[in-house]
Parts: structure tokens; C-alpha cells; sequence
């Protein structure tokens, strides 16, 4: 009995492991975040803001192939404190045991989640921490979990998307038209174009592409360097916390070119029909471009602006 009291008490990942079975699962783990919210039944509690700790614990499934350090392959930590944070902010609520079944479910969103533990715990409602823990797997939630699935999917942020050509990026109108863009109320992710300094040749057509795109990566460097609100990412990852997070993003296109089992047809040498197949990847409002022609064909709407800051 006082092992199984123990156990009880104990963080949830010893608890995960102890009930596991047979079946080998990898765990990721979120320790002791505390937040201050508004949450209760009682009186007392309503129109003040009390602690809460989040414990939880992610089984997920072993990977079988290399992971070559690739944060796409694998369940974020931002995932977990992601779905907290958005469940805090849909409503206010009075049990913690729905806050947890929510923030359960919405981790088991994730493909790789296959059973999660969350504690939840209030830390100024006296002199110990009172609080609730769950366990859930996907088969919990049934139908629901793809309605849900359903319903984030129509939530995604559609970014609008800005080409610069070499000319706009030494401009010194740049920051304007960066704060004007940033301004209209969509995640910004900026692109760029081969920088104007020759690549090296290659014999192989494959071989010039990835040195090519690495070219166009070192000139979204050069865009870093000229607005330090301008960050370079390079996977879907990095770009998913960047627009729920309002940062403005250079798109560095290497990973996800080489990575899409539906690649772009245009070569990086044309690279605003490059830039236009990753907008349509984004499911992108629109897309800018300033200082170069349109592209031929896009699936989204195009818009063009001079270097004299017309059409902007």
C-alpha cells in the first residue's frame, strides 16, 4: 500500500512508467509550469487570478528511422504549452478537471501522442497544492478528436507572404514597408531571391539545387542582418510557433524544398515561382512582391509593388 501511495503522489511520468506494459514508449515532459489565472467554483475565487502547476506527460510513439535531428519529426515541447495556453484563453472555468480534459485532448491531437498524463494543481488555495490529475489516450475522445482536428485545421494562421527583391533588401525604405506589412494583421514571413553574387557551378543539376537554395539562405542572412526583427527558420516547426507567436520569419528554403514529397517545378534560379509554391504551401491571404515581376501562376491572390513603395 505505501508504494501504490507513493506512486500516487509521485510526478506523472513515474506514474506513465509504471503502467506502461509491455510496449516500449518515448515520453516528453512538461515539469512545474505555473501559470496565473483566473479559474474556480467558488466565490472567492471569481475576479482573482491564483496559481495553477501543469505536470504533464506525453507518450509517444518509438521512433523507428533516423530522427537526424529534424525538430518536424518529432512531438514539440511547444505543442504541450500551446495547448494549455489556448485552453486558458477560451473561457474562463471553474474545474480544473475540465481544464485537464481539455488540454489531454488537444495534445492527442498530435500524431505522434498516443496517451497522456496531466496534473494540474492550485498552489494559493492553502497551505499545500490541491489538484487533479487524468490519464487519457485517443480512443477516450472517439469521433470527437477528428471533429476537433477538423476545426483547428480551419484555425491555421494563413500567413501573407512578402518577396524582397536584392534591390528592396539594401533600400533604405526597407523598415517601412517591414512595419506597414507586419501591420495588416496576418503573420509575415518574408522571402528572398538568389543574392546577386554568383553561386558556384556544378556538373550535376541535383547538386547546383541544394547550392542554390543555400544561396538564397545566405542572402535571407543578409535580410537578418538589415531589420534584427527578421528571424531565418528553416522548418514547418519553427514557422508554426513564429506566426502563432506574431514574429517575423525569413523563409531559409532548403528543408522544406528538399523535404516535400510534392516539390516545387521552378528551379531556386526562379525564385519568386519558388517563393509563390511555398505561399500556396502556407495557405497564404496573398503574396507581396516588391521590386520583381509577378509570378506567371499562383494559387493565391498576387499583389506588386514598385521600389518607389507604390501598390503597397
Amino acid at each position: 500500500m505505501s508504494t501504490d501511495i507513493r506512486l500516487a503522489f509521485a510526478h506523472p511520468s513515474e506514474r506513465a512508467i509504471a503502467t506502461a506494459g509491455d510496449a516500449p514508449r518515448d515520453r516528453i515532459s512538461l515539469r512545474d509550469h505555473i501559470v496565473e489565472v483566473e479559474i474556480g467554483a467558488f466565490q472567492a475565487e471569481r475576479g482573482t487570478r491564483q496559481r495553477i502547476c501543469f505536470n504533464v506527460v506525453v507518450e509517444v510513439q518509438p521512433f523507428t528511422a533516423p530522427l537526424d535531428d529534424d525538430v518536424d519529426r518529432i512531438l514539440s515541447y511547444d505543442r504541450v504549452t500551446e495547448a494549455i495556453a489556448h485552453e486558458l484563453q477560451a473561457e474562463r472555468l471553474n474545474l480544473l478537471e475540465t481544464l485537464a480534459e481539455r488540454v489531454a485532448e488537444r495534445v492527442l491531437l498530435e500524431p505522434q501522442a498516443i496517451r497522456a498524463f496531466v496534473r494540474i494543481e492550485k498552489l494559493d488555495r492553502g497551505p499545500g497544492a490541491l489538484g487533479v490529475e487524468i490519464v487519457r489516450t485517443r480512443r477516450d475522445f472517439g469521433q470527437h478528436l477528428n471533429e476537433m482536428a477538423s476545426e483547428m485545421a480551419q484555425e491555421r494562421p494563413h500567413p501573407r507572404i512578402a518577396y524582397l527583391s536584392n534591390a528592396a533588401i539594401q533600400s533604405p525604405d526597407l523598415p517601412r514597408w517591414i512595419d506597414d506589412l507586419a501591420a495588416r494583421g496576418a503573420p509575415l514571413i518574408l522571402c528572398v531571391g538568389l543574392p546577386d553574387c554568383p553561386a558556384p557551378k556544378a556538373d550535376h543539376a541535383m547538386t547546383q539545387r541544394r547550392i542554390d537554395l543555400l544561396a538564397i539562405e545566405q542572402n535571407g542572412w543578409v535580410l537578418a542582418g538589415r531589420d534584427a526583427r527578421c528571424k531565418v527558420v528553416a522548418t514547418r516547426t519553427e514557422l508554426d510557433w513564429a506566426m502563432k507567436n506574431a514574429q517575423i520569419c525569413v523563409w531559409a528554403p532548403s528543408k522544406i524544398v528538399l523535404d516535400a514529397t510534392q516539390g516545387p517545378a521552378s528551379q531556386p534560379s526562379d525564385s519568386v515561382a519558388l517563393s509563390a509554391w511555398f505561399a500556396g504551401q502556407m495557405e497564404a491571404c496573398e503574396m507581396v512582391v516588391i521590386g520583381e515581376a509577378l509570378p506567371a501562376r499562383a494559387g493565391i491572390p498576387l499583389r506588386g509593388v514598385d521600389l518607389d513603395g507604390a501598390g503597397l
